[in-house]
């Protein structure tokens, strides 16, 4: 006999950018619905594991644990198609393809299956076992409005107007949003369009698009163009959910730093990060240090060891390649700021770090995770995009809603001390920089407000809710 509690089941794909949301969401269903919900968890390296454990302790010491139900899929080998032009996105997708013959079993043998499975935009290889287990399809875009309007439309845009915006470097027309500049677009357009990683791509866009319902992580009033693009497609249901974000938590890991931030100014301190999977070259980890020494701000830096042409070159090895040691920045360099900053070598805890009253900036490759963080904690940015969408996303942290400031970047250049140092005196001490400060505040308050009870965000995750609570009534009574 089926279980008369809803009970939706989620799939992550590897890395922390995915994991994160969806854990978000997954205690979201939990705390404010009250549904029952299995998360699993694909990943490709032992250290991943290591930090899904680390969100498994934190689910686990939840009121609310016995509702959330995480289980880790069984270490994915992914290594006989790394190479080159073999890209971390290949990876992530082929991860989640070898994960779902223990998807199905895991989910066959459940006494109550699930009435909804929700995976990532990664994940779309699972929708079909949705199909066969009768259950909703979702699809949780945990990036932005504007990235996924630029996503379903592609299949049906024309060949020449892409070519033209790639040759030309012309901007490209969306529709119901601004047109995409060249230099914030969607690595997907380089992509040989014959070739299986652009097919795979359209592939899973059309899978999106005839799913029950996309979910993403943003709010009507932050992108309210993009969303209304959106929902103008009369493609699948749009659910804004956002901002799903981890809930600030003390870290017995964070002693050291907090202790630290601690006896610092209000507002002094920049924090650097970017983010789990993000790294700079040599050159570029010496130009950021000077920048830093130079500026004369007070500091928090992750500086992971460098890898040379691979800006993502930590995506999917998370924690590994690092000894402690700090002999990749200039020489002397840690004595001559051990009174004006903090140097972190691999892993520091970013919301604990953000949410603290001495955070006063945040140097950021603008990942979506990392943008939403600094908007809940009202800290404004600096963007130093690298790879993927961040590109886009500076756009429109930048230009529309006016919550950081931006790096200019060009292929094969290397940003130099002095412009590090103008873009973190600017960010802390200038006119500007209290600008930013003002607006990202408002922000944060209409943040706040989308998640509570009777919010744009909370709203839209109970009308989803809703359907999914009929779903199992229709199931109960045989319709």
């Amino acid at each position: 006999m089926e279980s008369t509690m809803p009970h939706i089941a989620l799939l992550a794909s590897p890395g922390m950018g995915h994991l994160i949301p969806v854990l978000e969401l997954a205690q979201r269903l939990v705390s404010h619905q009250s549904f029952k919900v299995t998360l699993f968890v694909v990943s490709t390296d032992h250290a991943s594991i290591t930090n899904t454990q680390l969100l498994q302790s934190l689910a686990d010491s939840d009121d609310d644990g016995d509702l959330l139900d995480i289980v880790l899929v069984p270490f994915v080998d992914v290594s006989d198609i790394v190479g080159p032009g073999v890209s971390f996105v290949d990876q992530i997708v082929v991860a989640v393809l070898r994960s779902l013959p223990f998807l199905k079993t895991e989910i066959s043998k459940m006494e109550s299956p699930p009435s909804a499975l929700v995976v990532d935009m990664f994940g779309t290889s699972a929708l079909g076992i949705a199909d066969d287990f009768n259950m909703l399809k979702f699809v949780f875009v945990t990036s932005n409005a504007r990235l996924f309007s630029v996503m379903l439309c592609t299949p049906e845009m024309d060949r020449k107007e892409i070519d033209e915006h790639v040759k030309n470097q012309t901007p490209l027309n969306i529709p119901g949003c601004k047109p995409l500049k060249f230099e914030d677009t969607f690595e997907v357009f380089f992509m040989d369009p014959s070739g299986p990683s652009y097919q795979g791509f359209i592939d899973a866009v059309i899978k999106m698009s005839l799913s029950d319902g996309i979910l993403v992580n943003t709010w009507d009033e932050l992108e309210p163009f993009s969303l209304k693009a959106l929902k103008e497609t009369k493609k699948a249901p749009i659910y804004p959910v956002g901002p799903l974000v981890r809930p600030t938590k003390k870290s017995v890991l964070c002693n050291e730093i907090i202790d630290w931030l601690d006896k610092q100014p209000k507002e002094s301190v920049i924090y650097v990060s970017f983010g789990s999977g993000g790294t700079l070259s040599t050159q570029q980890v010496i130009e950021l240090a000077w920048g830093l020494e130079l500026s004369q701000q007070r500091f928090v830096w992750v500086a992971r060891p460098p890898i040379e042409n691979d800006a993502a070159g930590n995506f999917l090895a998370l924690g590994n390649g690092s000894d402690g040691t700090l002999n990749y920045l200039p020489e002397g360099f840690s004595a001559r700021t051990q009174d004006l900053g903090l140097v972190i070598p691999m892993w520091a805890p970013q919301v604990e770090i953000l949410s603290h009253p001495s955070i006063g900036g945040f140097l950021t490759h603008g990942g979506w995770n990392s943008a939403l963080e600094s908007i809940i904690n009202g800290v404004p940015m600096i963007v130093w995009p690298l790879y993927s969408e961040q590109k886009m996303n500076a756009d429109i942290l930048t230009e529309d809603i006016g919550a950081s400031i931006r790096v200019t970047m060009k292929p094969d250049r290397v940003v130099g001390r002095e412009e590090i140092r103008s873009m973190v005196s600017k960010i802390m001490i200038d006119h500007e920089g209290r600008n930013i400060r003002t607006r990202i505040k408002e922000l944060k308050n209409s943040a706040t407000k989308a998640v509570v009870e009777g919010g744009s965000s909370y709203t839209s995750l109970s009308q989803l809710a809703e359907i999914c609570i009929q779903r199992l009534k229709t199931k109960a009574y045989g319709a």
